[in-house]
């Protein structure tokens, strides 16, 4: 009887204890402009909403324009059809880097052609990214999708905020990594794409609209943006990255009441004190739940 009762005690202080899970926290940067493309700025905590899988969730943490480090991966196209602007990738490259490198971020450098090289390692050295645009060739096709999935894949040994600008004129030519597995790595590693698009002549046979219309859905799926090269050259297409990534609110919650069995968990994040073609509100669309599968 006296066991029967210990165990009894024991099993309600057990009852008692609060019952820990090992939740990862799940961050989002999310950018909110108005009709107008202005940037939205005060809003607090209280003004946004996220659903998981159209589940409430609550905020945990929030901060209107996030300190984290930034961890960037800068990907030029440096095929043969990219080769006439190569003297103005770089330097448009440089201007960017001395504008938007803080000593607690982190860059590298990679170039893609027919394959994908990397330039510079992350530092926070300005003078070594230079030496690596400097380090520019190429020439052949296009490896656009290996070039997201290596540039993620490292990335994602990162902590904080990972960035990856890819500066191109077109889509993919090369048999390598596929649109959905660039697609997925990137999500997997948390990584915003930002695409730069410099196509040529808007009426040219030569222009690559399915190629355009992939870098816009990757940059919009991982909470991204894309660019085009307009009159302000590429001076002004990396001038507009930069202030995107200086204007993003880093929301944060800890899943709960989650849908079992899903392996993509969708989110969504809404103003609800605002009409819903008020604001045009930015972020990834979700993330996987299960160990990623890597290829060699």
């Amino acid at each position: 009887m006296l066991f029967a009762l210990g165990l009894g005690l024991r099993l309600a202080a057990q009852e008692d204890k609060p019952l820990r899970l090992d939740v990862k926290l799940v961050s989002l940067f999310v950018n909110v402009t108005d009709k107008t493309g202005a940037i939205v700025g005060g809003l607090t905590k209280e003004d946004f909403k996220i659903t998981e899988d159209s589940r409430p969730q609550n905020i945990a943490v929030f901060e209107r324009q996030s300190e984290m480090p930034l961890n960037l991966t800068l990907a030029i196209d440096t095929s043969s059809s990219t080769y006439k602007d190569r003297s103005i990738e770089q330097q448009a490259a440089k201007k960017f880097v001395h504008a938007l490198l803080r000593s607690q971020d982190q860059m590298s450098v990679i170039e893609f052609d027919t394959f994908v090289t990397e330039l510079a390692d992350f530092t926070n050295k300005v003078s070594l990214i230079d030496h690596g645009l400097d380090r520019m060739r190429g020439e052949g096709g296009t490896a656009l999708y290996d070039a997201i999935y290596l540039g993620s894949k490292s990335l994602g040994k990162k902590d904080g905020r990972k960035v990856l600008v890819l500066v191109t004129d077109g889509g993919d030519t090369v048999k390598g990594s596929t649109y959905n597995e660039a697609l997925e790595m990137a999500l997997r590693d948390e990584v915003m794409i930002y695409s730069i698009i410099d196509v040529p002549i808007e009426a040219s046979a030569g222009r690559d609209l399915g190629g355009e219309h992939a870098l816009i859905q990757l940059s919009e799926d991982t909470g991204g943006k894309h660019f085009y090269v307009d009159a302000g050259g590429l001076d002004k297409a990396f001038a507009r990255v930069s202030d995107d990534l200086r204007t993003q609110y880093m929301i944060g919650y800890y899943p709960h009441n989650q849908e079992p069995g899903r392996a993509f968990h969708r989110i969504d994040v809404t103003v609800p004190r605002a009409a819903t073609e008020s604001f045009n509100i930015r972020h990834k669309t979700g993330y996987y739940a299960e160990p990623r599968k890597t290829r060699d």
